[in-house]
């Protein structure tokens, strides 16, 4: 058998989203390496299942390069897109270790693009990335809080849409509301802010407000907040939340 591995993206929630790349994939491989709830959401089959706990994972980017090395199809599942704070780049750091095994790099691998949770929120409420944004995960367990603080208030000053992942979460309860903060000291209290939670599944919620009237604890750790730029307008619809979307052409407000 000829061993190799997959990174794939699931999409945020429903199967709809799920690339025809990724189903053939999935199906094709012997081995499912993800964490827990990821590896849940792919529909009963023959694969050996290897699930894992959150946190850990380049220990995850290891064992599946072990198995693929061993001649085992290898499928290392994400949500949303595995490129994005996500399972690939955990995969290429494992292979770029000088004590990577030199069978490691012999593996056939590649990354099954996927929806991402920016998108499919964006999708769910407009078209607030319409113009320049950006991604920045609000989780220091890898970088610094400061490192955090510096690049949310960089980005505002720059004028992008800003799209929050990893908000909030019981160890961190406090972030997202300290990042609120930052933000209100560089973006006027009208703009658009959007909570996306579980995007793509029945418990799916979309709420969208201000900047001002924002609060932390309307998010959870399955929320993908979006930031709107000085230029994103709202485009009011009838019985419903308004459309959100920001101009491919830029006018500086004032």
């Amino acid at each position: 058998m000829t061993g190799w591995l997959k990174v794939v993206g699931l999409g945020p929630g429903t199967e709809d989203w799920l690339t025809p790349e990724a189903r053939r994939d999935l199906a094709e491989a012997t081995d499912l390496v993800g964490y827990f709830p990821y590896v849940d959401r792919v529909p009963p089959g023959p694969q050996v299942r290897h699930a894992s706990d959150n946190r850990v994972e380049l220990d995850r980017a290891r064992h599946a390069l072990e198995l693929a090395a061993e001649g085992r199809r290898v499928a290392v599942v994400s949500g949303g897109d595995p490129g994005v704070f996500a399972m690939a780049a955990a995969v290429f750091e494992a292979l770029d270790d000088p004590a990577a095994p030199a069978a490691w790099h012999r593996v056939p691998l590649s990354v099954d693009p996927g929806i991402s949770a920016m998108q499919a929120a964006a999708a769910r409420a407009g078209a607030p990335l319409g113009h320049d944004f950006c991604a920045i995960s609000l989780s220091d367990n890898l970088k610094p809080w400061e490192v955090v603080l510096k690049r949310l208030r960089l980005a505002a000053e720059a004028d992008f849409v800003i799209a929050l992942y990893n908000p909030i979460s019981r160890a961190r309860p406090w972030q997202l509301g300290a990042a609120f903060d930052a933000l209100r000291d560089l973006r006027s209290a009208d703009t658009p802010v959007i909570l996306a939670r579980a995007v793509g599944r029945p418990d799916e919620e979309l709420t969208i407000t201000t900047l001002g009237a924002v609060d932390a604890a309307q998010a959870d750790m399955r929320t993908c907040v979006i930031i709107g730029a000085s230029h994103t307008r709202l485009v009011p619809r009838e019985g419903a939340q308004p459309w959100v979307y920001t101009p491919r052409s830029y006018a500086v407000r004032g």
